[in-house]
């Protein structure tokens, strides 16, 4: 990953999605030739030099303090995961090892779940287990688009259940987390992997990357069209393994008691 590129992009984003009169900045009328903030705005904001901040918008960030970009990420009202990413860019962390080796508990406790659909995925959404209910609500997962990302994107039959609105919200999160995964492991070759082929084959996951969508792994709640079982209202939670910090735990659940729970056990 070209790391000072993907500085100056996020950076110039975030700059260009604050407006002026939203953060106390006073508009003279003037004709302003780019969205948002300009440089100087932001910098005056940040309480840092025009020069300093240009400097690390350009990707120069080897000798910025933690307190100028504490000072930038206030300034561009930067989420949580956000600040994560920016510090990412600006001080790369060591690359950590990518075990593929699912843990045994997860696999039980995946396997234990006789109506709740779940997988385990690597750090890019790589599948590396799933259950019988999984297989069954979803289908057959190809080889080589056995990820959470190319299901979402790349999948007909996942994409045809989805309603379109649910689709947009989830195609939007599994791009902010690859993005955020990237930050995470700038050296990784897979995570590099699977996002040039999503941005070659999916033109909605070019446009959604180009918006440098930044966020960790939420809940959500979709709605399936399945083939057999109708209608759907599932929650997807993800969650990190505590034993093994590069595997998450996903499931789809339902509300108990409801014509989804109930057509999810039949």
């Amino acid at each position: 990953m070209d790391l000072r590129a993907e500085l100056t992009g996020f950076l110039t984003s975030r700059r260009g999605r604050l407006q002026p009169e939203h953060v106390g900045v006073t508009r003279f009328g003037e004709r302003r030739r780019v969205p948002g903030l300009r440089r100087e705005e932001l910098a005056q904001l940040a309480g840092v030099s025009v020069t300093h901040y240009t400097r690390l918008e350009q990707g120069h960030a080897g000798s910025v303090s933690t307190e100028v970009l504490d000072a930038v990420a206030a300034a561009l009202r930067l989420t949580v995961d956000e600040r994560e990413h920016l510090g990412n860019l600006v001080h790369p962390p060591r690359p950590a090892p990518d075990d593929p080796a699912v843990r045994t508990d997860l696999l039980c406790l995946i396997e234990g779940m006789d109506h709740t659909p779940a997988f385990v995925h690597g750090r890019h959404g790589n599948i590396l287990a799933w259950n019988e209910s999984a297989a069954r609500l979803l289908g057959d997962l190809p080889a080589d688009r056995r990820s959470w990302p190319h299901l979402v994107f790349l999948d007909g039959p996942f994409r045809s259940m989805v309603d379109d609105t649910d689709w947009t919200v989830l195609a939007r999160q599994h791009t902010a987390y690859l993005r955020l995964c990237l930050g995470r492991h700038p050296g990784s070759a897979e995570v590099a992997a699977v996002i040039g082929s999503l941005r070659a084959a999916s033109a909605d996951f070019a446009r959604f990357w180009d918006e440098h969508l930044v966020a960790d792994w939420p809940r959500v709640t979709c709605r399936l069209r399945h083939p057999e079982l109708g209608e759907l209202e599932i929650a997807v939670d993800v969650v990190r393994s505590s034993g093994a910090p590069e595997q998450w735990l996903v499931t789809f659940t339902t509300e108990p008691g409801s014509p989804s729970h109930q057509a999810m056990r039949r």
